[in-house]
């Protein structure tokens, strides 16, 4: 078995994240705006915060296409 590298690993913990505070939004999604911010933060050069910017730039991103209610951002 292949190890998962560690930025494909926060990725995914990020989008479970994301997906399971916000059942109602298409998986696709998520997935899509969570990897969008990857792609944004992915040569930060501290690593450690990679997971909470990730995090708040994709649900900026899902607010900005309106898709989460106003409470959630």
């Amino acid at each position: 078995m292949i190890a998962e590298s560690d930025d494909a690993l926060t990725i995914r913990q990020v989008a479970e994240r994301l997906i399971k505070s916000h059942p109602a939004l298409d998986v696709g999604l998520v997935q899509k705006s969570v990897q969008t911010a990857y792609e944004e933060l992915r040569y930060a050069r501290v690593r450690s915060y990679l997971p909470v910017l990730m995090e708040r730039r994709a649900k900026d991103l899902l607010s900005s296409d309106d898709e989460l209610p106003a409470g959630d951002t």
